[in-house]
């Protein structure tokens, strides 16, 4: 048997070491396929990338 978690400090309980184990099984397994996002609110049309100033100061709003 092959040891894959190994305990640096601390004095884990059973029922710790259970949730742990849990969590990386579920990470290993996979959460399934991803939700799709939902669509957010419209681009701000003014805002373009093409129209900014090449400098903008550090402490300027639009930073």
């Amino acid at each position: 048997m092959t040891t894959f978690l190994k305990i640096e400090r601390g004095n884990p309980t059973d029922e710790e070491l259970a949730a742990l184990t849990t969590v990386l099984l579920a990470v290993i397994a996979g959460a399934g396929p991803t939700p799709t996002p939902a669509p957010g609110p419209a681009s701000v049309q003014w805002l373009r990338p093409e129209r900014r100033p090449a400098f903008v100061v550090p402490h300027s709003w639009a930073a």
